[in-house]
């Protein structure tokens, strides 16, 4: 590692950081790609390439900042996925760690950019060396909700597909009432994380499903509206069938789950679930 890029990258040190720089270059399958609405497509097609040069905002560096400052010869590359910009309702979402394709990053939030975590690339560490660091996160909070961010892309259980068909009309509730400006939509903003256990396991032929619907601690009424009455209406979606023979449910704060029970129980993500 050269003294520059060395110098380079002690100031990326100690914070995840958000990085401005301009394109990405995805590898894609000529005349068979999402590029093949872009305007330049047919010209890189016809050049007999497989890369495609697209726009981003920015990038997010991924790499631990341990990794980042250890010598070029030992570990010399830099992971950074990009900023892509959405709309206010899915920004919501993903900071609700509703959508595990994107991780939140408050320090652009505020120009509805988030990380696309689909879309990882690999960089020389002298590359980013030379980019203009902007703080994508302010505190420790902050930086371990998007360390979680990371492991759930990776390590998210996926659901048997009977049970994504089975809990089919309690997501299609959450994503419609979600941002809607009534005691519903209030409700389910209140909620940090839901959460499902299956008894004795997922490959049973007979499974007890126990929902477990995580609120803040400070929301218990909602216009006179309790957390029992939005719970009925909720289970009222998922009732018995096929091999889920049993259905219960539970509005918890987090200090009242057991630990047993948070760590045999998996999110339920908007995205875990096929439209």
């Amino acid at each position: 590692m050269s003294a520059e890029t060395s110098e380079g990258l002690r100031n990326w040190v100690g914070a995840m950081p958000a990085a401005v720089c301009a394109n990405t270059f995805p590898r894609f399958k000529p005349f068979d790609s999402i590029y093949s609405t872009s305007g330049s497509y047919n010209d890189v097609a016809e050049s007999e390439t497989d890369l495609v040069e697209s726009d981003v905002k920015g990038f997010v560096v991924v790499t631990h900042t341990c990794d980042i400052v250890r010598s070029c010869a030992v570990r010399p590359f830099i992971e950074v996925v990009p900023l892509v910009e959405v709309d206010e309702q899915l920004l919501s979402e993903i900071q609700r760690s509703r959508r595990p394709q994107f991780a939140y990053v408050p320090g652009v939030a505020k120009f509805n950019l988030v990380a696309d975590l689909d879309r990882g690339m690999t960089l020389e560490k002298a590359v980013v060396a030379e980019w203009e660091r902007e703080p994508g996160y302010r505190n420790d909070q902050e930086i371990r909700a998007f360390g979680q961010a990371l492991t759930r892309k990776r390590a998210r259980f996926a659901f048997p597909d009977d049970f994504n068909d089975f809990a089919k009309k309690l997501q299609n509730r959450l994503r419609d009432k979600h941002d809607k400006s009534n005691t519903e939509g209030e409700a389910l903003r209140a909620l940090r994380e839901i959460r499902v256990r299956a008894e004795p396991s997922w490959n049973s032929s007979e499974v007890r499903l126990i929902f477990w619907f995580i609120r803040d601690e400070e929301q218990n009424q909602f216009e006179g509206i309790g957390w029992d009455q939005f719970l009925k209406q909720w289970l009222q979606l998922i009732p018995e069938s096929g091999r889920f023979q049993v259905v219960e449910g539970w509005v918890v704060a987090l200090e009242d789950m057991a630990g047993k029970e948070y760590v045999e129980s998996d999110p339920l993500d908007l995205d875990n679930l096929s439209s």
